[in-house]
């Protein structure tokens, strides 16, 4: 159970620097490393597939393709738009009516708590893809034509064509 607290410190800790951090490069460094300890969050809750996922998808695809973003964008001081006070107030505001919203939250998930015993079967990956070739096959092969259909078509709007090309 220290494990847990440790990266639950950890996670919260990340966080902040992603949100307190003045260089937007360190924010998404940061980002990944909270991303990284959610992945653990999902290891202890039995969770192999999700950990797996949110391994690869987000930690290794979605948050490098917001670095390299970020890069090439060449953030500087000097094109930052000024905010005026009345911006920094709503977000103040949202950001109060935010925390509010998670307090009474937590709150309600405190009072509503059933202990239920843990079950080595949740999570599992096998679990997973029994359902999906069973229940969903289906919906599982019309998605999987769908992303075909999608990378043909990205294929073919980016394909230069060749007559406009040597004419």
């Amino acid at each position: 159970m220290s494990l847990f607290y440790l990266v639950a410190f950890l996670s919260i800790l990340f966080s902040l620097l992603v949100i307190f951090t003045k260089n937007p490069v360190h924010s998404v460094l940061y980002l990944i490393a909270t991303f990284f300890t959610f992945t653990i969050h999902y290891i202890l809750l039995n969770a192999q597939f999700l950990a797996v996922v949110n391994f690869i998808v987000y930690m290794g695809a979605i948050m490098v393709l917001f670095l390299f973003v970020l890069m090439l964008m060449n953030l500087n001081k000097d094109t930052e738009p000024v905010k005026s006070n009345l911006i920094k107030i709503i977000g103040v505001i949202a950001g109060g009516a935010l925390l509010v919203t998670l307090v009474g939250a937590s709150k309600a998930l405190q009072t509503s708590a059933v202990s239920a015993g843990p079950n080595s079967e949740i999570g599992l990956v096998e679990n997973l893809g029994k359902v999906l070739f069973n229940e969903f096959l289906l919906p599982f092969e019309l998605s999987s034509l769908l992303l075909l259909s999608a990378l043909v078509g990205a294929i073919l709007l980016a394909r230069k064509d060749k007559k406009t090309q040597n004419g």
